[in-house]
């Protein structure tokens, strides 16, 4: 059954101020949370999920390479963000993306890109520090195992790009905000590789898709 809700067209302007979907999706994501700003955003990145798990396996030979410089020139990141086509690489949605991104590197300094590039080494390590301090403060052994569980998951959190919370927008991951705009514009999006320097540091982050 279809809504009686028809939302006014300055509270579907708001709604794509705050999220740059499209006016029809924005206004059926308000009809559909009957005029909820709040829910309305949750239903649009819900889309755009979605839209980013259909698209998975297409191929993104085409895209740019986002740049930020930071502290005076003391930190610079290069990024490159891959999509379908010239087309929507040349959006300046796409290219606001590629910018955010290498400004949240510059900002976060991430380790790797996602959790499947965390070497084996580094998680054995980690594991062991934190069944070390579960044991320690006393736990028991049966719940040690969860305990590590949860903290890996915050660890990915700090250290892959993917899993961080977005500094533009901390209620959302890097992986939903590529996700979202997947939806926004058609097309698969893709981080695939980015390199962080910064003066004076020999430990200059640098990450690619495997």
């Amino acid at each position: 059954m279809a809504s009686d809700y028809h939302p006014p067209a300055q509270l579907v302007k708001e709604l794509r101020d705050r999220t740059g979907a499209p006016f029809a999706d924005c206004k059926n994501a308000l009809v559909e949370s009957k005029g909820d700003l709040a829910d309305a955003e949750v239903v649009l990145r819900k889309k755009g999920l979605a839209a980013a798990q259909k698209r998975a396996g297409r191929a993104t030979t085409e895209g740019l390479v986002g740049h930020y410089i930071h502290a005076g020139g003391k930190i610079g990141v290069l990024l490159e963000l891959n999509c379908e086509s010239d087309f929507v690489a040349r959006t300046d949605v796409f290219q606001a993306l590629a910018h955010d991104l290498a400004m949240h590197v510059a900002a976060t300094d991430p380790r790797f890109l996602r959790k499947e590039e965390v070497t084996e080494e580094v998680l054995a390590k980690e594991k062991e520090i934190y069944r070390a301090q579960a044991l320690a403060s006393g736990k028991p052994e049966k719940v040690v195992d969860k305990i590590i569980e949860g903290k890996m998951e915050k660890f990915y959190e700090e250290v892959c790009l993917l899993d961080q919370h977005f500094i533009k927008d901390p209620s959302q991951s890097v992986g939903q905000v590529v996700a979202s705009a997947i939806g926004k514009l058609g097309e698969n999006i893709t981080v695939k590789r980015f390199v962080r320097f910064k003066v004076g540091d020999t430990g200059d982050r640098a990450s690619a898709a495997s």
